[in-house]
């Protein structure tokens, strides 16, 4: 997944350095503070015994693996449709852990959201800031790391469906490029396979103010 994010930074990098033919296409990376709020959570151990509580998450936005995005946009006029990276996370809290059984309960790298993106922006009139807004469905992809309850799951798992919900404005530093501050909140479906009939259920909320670097070409 990181991969993925620094193969995009290095194809901005040379979209920077390169001439612009045309207009209509938009990469934006950003990153910021990320947080979570509770949760409820559903366990169903390997005897089908049900444990239901609520999860307090930490979001830790700058803790390595950071938190991150990456957007990409096909504008025509005000509107644009693209799809969008991001890399989220959350830690469950030691209350949550306590009381769970369960001594790592995290989704840290990451919480990954990915969706498919319907844009609108406009000109602000009189003035070079352009507002942004916009929608998104897909899935999230996050990287499971709980431990406890007799269990161990570590790795990426596609754990259900996911929407986005982008607002922000930007001011051009160029002809082309521009920075860019916006909330980008996510709500994703988390139904995670811990193995022997085991399972982990979580609808989980993200709340994150961005600041980012936009480039059109």
């Amino acid at each position: 997944m990181h991969r993925i994010a620094f193969a995009i930074m290095s194809s901005l990098m040379l979209f920077l350095a390169a001439p612009v033919a045309a207009q209509g296409y938009e990469i934006t990376i950003y990153s910021g503070v990320q947080t979570a709020p509770h949760s409820p959570v559903t366990f169903t151990d390997a005897q089908g015994t049900v444990n239901e509580f609520t999860a307090g998450w930490k979001g830790k936005s700058m803790a390595p693996p950071p938190y991150y995005g990456v957007r990409a946009t096909k504008w025509n006029g005000n509107w644009g449709f693209g799809a969008e990276l991001t890399h989220a996370k959350v830690y469950a809290d030691q209350d949550t852990r306590t009381k769970s059984g369960f001594e790592r309960l995290e989704f840290t790298d990451g919480l990954n959201i990915i969706t498919a993106n319907l844009m609108w922006q406009k000109q602000f009139a009189g003035s070079p800031i352009r507002m942004h807004s916009g929608v998104g469905l897909g899935i999230a992809l996050p990287h499971v790391d709980i431990k406890g309850n007799g269990l161990r799951e570590y790795g990426y798992q596609m754990t259900g469906g996911a929407v986005r919900l982008i607002g922000g404005i930007s001011y051009p530093i160029s002809d082309r490029m521009s920075v860019v501050a916006e909330y980008n909140g996510t709500y994703s479906q988390n139904d995670v396979d811990l193995g022997d009939q085991a399972r982990l259920k979580t609808n989980v909320i993200t709340n994150a103010i961005n600041i980012g670097l936009s480039v059109r070409f």
